[in-house]
């Protein structure tokens, strides 16, 4: 009997191992907690990696302002109609990330991003075609859209799992990879217009995304460290007994948490403001009688000063003088009180000014405004809320850019449209004060009652 007793011990100890190690393959998210950010080593090569992936891929957009006139032209159409092009690709840019977090789990977040390479090269490669409107909203929009969301999210995600300490930091030089590639796109891309025309520099810049298979290649999924048996079985177990939501690809439950649903609030009205300067700033400067090349030179000033406060604002926030909310809060604030002023600029060099304040306190806000989901939901739970942030502000992407060109159309003035933005992101930001309020009540209940605070995991 005893030497019964000691196979069947065996066989449920190799059963409880099988089960971790399903589990463990599953979840190549990386959201298991026996994985440690390392904080360093190969860490740096992801972070390079996604440098690169953000200029390939948000830069594009961000610098599509410049294709703006012509495609109006080309299609004869008023300018509500061609902010859909840009507004439906901007909105299946973050209605595309819960389904690239959920992919990451089967295919990890490598295969993700070369499946986001291919669609975001082809996007272009179709729109070069010049077929219609509804292709340019199928190319652009659609497979564009969801090509820069599959590699986004994905590495984002990797970023985060490879850094703890010094993640503000990492995220500040791998965001920076979009500010520095715009500052080398807007001439690039305005001399393509002019030698090969709009179309022919589509295509080229749909050559140049294939390149992110490579990036793609270099995201090397983290794998958990070795532990002891018996660790292996209190792991196995307490995940036996958590059951199967916290087993879930994609935690939708969530969203029922109060703190993060209001940060999503936040996040659906900065949107509506965040992508109306960047393509409405080349022609509001064209109406005020400034020439091309000019105009084209303000969207790199505007990728300099970005750049400038993206570093800025990830330094700030690792020195933690500040909490990564209220930082948030204050940025938001000045750079909507910078887009109501924008106006006031008649001349290129007041333009040049603001641009450059807008340009840095938005790199501010982007500097943290992503990091800032892991004070509110944990490490654990990064990935899902990440989606569910995606997911919802997408809403605001998609109607503030039809809007902005409604109303520039309907008042013949592109400063109507700058009104707009900073209105929503001042607006945006009470809802980050009262999102930090309740994280840190969270924090003082937690510690009143003597319980460890699971969902919080402080940058």
């Amino acid at each position: 009997m005893g030497g019964l007793a000691k196979r069947l011990k065996c066989i449920e100890d190799i059963s409880a191992v099988a089960r971790m190690s399903v589990w463990l393959t599953l979840t190549d998210s990386m959201v298991d907690l026996n994985i440690d950010p390392p904080d360093g080593g190969y860490g740096w090569v992801v972070v390079t990696s996604a440098f690169f992936t953000m200029g390939l891929t948000t830069s594009v957009l961000r610098n599509f302002g410049l294709f703006f006139l012509h495609i109006q032209n080309y299609y004869s159409v008023p300018t509500s109609t061609v902010s859909w092009v840009t507004s439906t690709g901007i909105a299946t840019f973050h209605l595309g990330a819960p389904v690239a977090g959920a992919l990451s789990v089967y295919l990890t977040q490598r295969g993700v991003i070369m499946i986001g390479a291919a669609l975001a090269a082809s996007g272009m490669i179709i729109a070069s075609f010049g077929l219609s409107l509804p292709w340019m909203y199928l190319s652009i929009g659609v497979l564009q859209g969801l090509g820069v969301s599959f590699c986004w999210m994905p590495t984002n995600s990797m970023v985060s799992h490879y850094f703890k300490r010094w993640r503000p930091v990492a995220f500040s030089i791998s965001s920076s990879g979009e500010c520095v590639f715009s500052m080398a796109f807007s001439p690039f891309f305005q001399w393509l217009i002019e030698a090969y025309s709009w179309q022919g520099a589509l295509l080229i810049i749909g050559g140049l995304q294939l390149n992110l298979w490579v990036c793609g290649a270099l995201m090397r999924p983290l794998t958990p460290k070795a532990s002891p048996q018996g660790k292996l079985m209190e792991d196995s177990k307490e995940l036996d007994q958590s059951g199967p939501s916290k087993k879930a690809p994609f935690q939708w439950s969530l969203i029922r948490r109060p703190e993060l649903l209001l940060y999503i609030v936040f996040a659906t009205l900065a949107t509506s403001g965040f992508f109306i300067p960047p393509l409405f700033l080349v022609p509001h400067a064209n109406h005020l009688g400034v020439e091309q090349y000019w105009t084209a030179s303000l969207l790199s000033v505007l990728s300099l000063s970005d750049l400038l406060g993206r570093l800025a604002g990830g330094w700030l926030a690792n020195l933690r003088l500040l909490r990564n909310l209220q930082q948030l809060a204050m940025a938001a604030t000045l750079l909507g009180v910078v887009l109501l002023l924008l106006p006031i600029g008649q001349s290129y060099w007041a333009i040049v000014v603001f641009t450059a304040l807008y340009g840095f306190l938005f790199g501010s806000v982007v500097a943290v405004h992503i990091t800032s989901i892991v004070d509110i939901v944990g490490l654990v739970g990064f990935d899902s809320a990440l989606g569910l942030f995606m997911l919802f502000r997408s809403s605001g992407a998609l109607v503030a850019l039809p809007a902005a060109g409604w109303v520039a159309d309907r008042f013949n003035d592109f400063s109507a449209a700058f009104y707009l933005a900073g209105f929503c992101i001042i607006l945006s930001a009470i809802f980050v004060v009262v999102v930090d309020k309740l994280v840190e009540n969270k924090k003082k209940n937690a510690a009143v009652t003597n319980i460890p605070d699971q969902t919080t995991d402080i940058l």
